[in-house]
């Protein structure tokens, strides 16, 4: 069965952390984009961080730059972030996605595989 599956979220206070896994079951990750979207309730999904398909390129949303970092494991056929100095405006569904491509691309549309999300809650 080909799936992505997000693990790890929950809820937090402002200025906690939380680790998001995504796992990939039925193909590879090797080689491919990966990028986390998030989408809070009334609004639009937003890209969060991408990470390219040989690691060595990775981006981050304005908004995260400086508390979250993307990184992936080939021998587990994961990848993470990792979200520190979590704040109310992070809460949301946390989505991730592999790439068409290698490259990580801004649009939505150039991702093919995603996974079903993981709520982030960050509340005091």
């Amino acid at each position: 069965q080909l799936q992505l599956v997000e693990s790890g979220g929950g809820r937090v206070q402002p200025g906690g952390s939380l680790r998001l896994s995504c796992a990939a079951s039925g193909f590879t990750l090797d080689s491919y984009a990966v990028g986390w979207f998030r989408q809070a309730p009334g609004k639009e999904r937003e890209g969060v961080s991408c990470i390219s398909g040989s690691g060595g390129s990775t981006n981050y949303a304005d908004s995260v730059k400086g508390r979250f970092t993307i990184s992936r494991d080939s021998a587990k056929n994961t990848v993470y972030l990792q979200m520190n100095s979590l704040k109310p405006e992070d809460t949301a569904v946390y989505y991730c996605a592999r790439g068409f491509y290698s490259l990580c691309l801004d649009s939505a549309g150039t991702y093919n595989y995603w996974g079903q999300g993981t709520q982030v809650t960050v509340s005091s």
